[in-house]
């Protein structure tokens, strides 16, 4: 048997790139050291988009990708030559070696690579990379095109198990065809922003063009990509709607927004009035500096994250939608049904997790326990006045009186 490499000494370099190129046959290219495009991720890529998957979805398929064949290029080893061997070391240096040390901007010589002690990997990030890694080489191995035995199987206890077979519909939705390598995710509470410090952050948005991206963001629980594909004409201030394009699906669904958001919203249009392009069809959300340009998802992270460093807080985009999704949750009024088509969500399970209380919530409530059973306590030991003397006057005596 083929023994692993030492990965203590592996230097694995950042070798190649993902390309974004204007080609909507191929919005995404991997590439290697000398920039010619690895054909093996190029052919998966093209299926990925048959199969009406968007373009985002190939920008994080190709990040995968391009983790593996860096270290593959480390070990040298072909890709299409690849074993269980490979694919364990692999599994294991992302635990162990953590995340690359990127050559800083003021220091642009400096060659990065990973080394042992960094950063780790989130157990979603490894999770999703052994997916992505397992349909790859599904892909090549029913088109003839890689190895006969996926380097990335399924588990041994479960790898001939139909999937779901006999499953009981009144028990909890379970993945019965786990990978070998694949790490167990931790069940997390959806983050969201309490109400002081989402008040914090929104007094301190520069602008009504940010006052009214996140007004609409935790009134309209839309994912960050979404809201930012909204048109001008997709905003209908008069039935309180904005049009959204949908991640998955890439339907056109309209949303509920808050009165708030359509205000802001005029007040940003009208201070841009002479600088944004207008049409139907055209952008709603274009930068403030110019020449206007469309907002993108990157520009509106980073504008979050200067307001967070100001306030002092760490939210995120993504949190907004959660806010929005807790707040449309605890609403006794607003059936559940009603908070999964908002969200968009495909199945009513993912909403519920919504149901689960907040944090700051159960401490509060916590809190508020641990000092009433104190209080009890204290309540149930105090010694009972001896004869003749009045509870009342006790009660004075010792600040007890209520």
């Amino acid at each position: 048997m083929e023994q692993s490499k030492d990965l203590s000494i592996l230097s694995v370099p950042l070798a190649g790139e993902l390309v974004a190129t204007e080609d909507p046959w191929e919005p995404y290219r991997l590439v290697d050291a000398l920039g010619v495009p690895v054909g093996g991720a190029a052919a998966f890529l093209q299926d990925l988009q048959a199969a009406g998957r968007p373009a985002t979805t190939a920008r994080s398929y190709g990040m995968d990708l391009l983790r593996w064949f860096r270290f593959l290029w480390a070990v040298e080893m072909p890709w299409d030559r690849a074993s269980r061997i490979e694919a364990r070391d692999f599994s294991r240096w992302l635990q162990v070696a953590g995340q690359p040390l990127r050559p800083h901007w003021r220091r642009p010589d400096t060659v990065g690579r990973w080394a042992p002690g960094g950063k780790p990997y989130a157990p979603s990030v490894r999770t999703h990379s052994e997916t992505v890694l397992r349909t790859f080489y599904d892909f090549h191995r029913d088109a003839g095109t890689g190895p006969v035995l996926n380097p990335f199987p399924l588990d041994r206890s479960r790898r001939g198990r139909r999937a779901h077979a006999h499953r009981n519909p009144m028990e909890p939705h379970r993945n019965e065809r786990v990978g070998l390598y694949r790490p167990r995710l931790p069940q997390r509470v959806p983050r969201s922003v309490p109400d002081d410090e989402f008040n914090e952050i929104f007094a301190r948005l520069p602008s009504h063009r940010d006052r009214a991206l996140v007004a609409f963001y935790v009134s309209t629980g839309a994912r960050a990509s979404e809201l930012l594909t909204a048109w001008q004409g997709g905003a209908d201030p008069g039935r309180q709607l904005i049009s959204v394009v949908r991640k998955g699906t890439r339907e056109v669904q309209e949303l509920p927004a808050s009165t708030d958001a359509f205000v802001w919203l005029r007040l940003y249009q009208l201070e841009m009035e002479d600088v944004i392009p207008k049409g139907r069809r055209l952008p709603l959300w274009w930068t403030l500096r110019n020449p206007a340009r469309p907002l993108i998802y990157h520009a509106a992270h980073r504008m979050f994250e200067r307001v967070n460093a100001k306030a002092g807080t760490s939210a995120t985009l993504h949190a907004l939608r959660h806010t929005a999704a807790y707040r449309m949750a605890e609403d006794p009024n607003l059936p559940l049904t009603d908070v999964q088509f908002v969200l968009g969500h495909s199945q009513l399970t993912t909403t519920q997790i919504y149901l689960t209380p907040r944090k700051e919530e159960v401490i509060r409530r916590l809190l508020v326990h641990h000092a009433e059973q104190t209080r009890q306590a204290a309540a149930r030991t105090a010694p009972a006045p001896a004869p003749g003397y009045r509870s009342e006057s006790l009660d004075v005596l010792f600040g007890t009186a209520r």
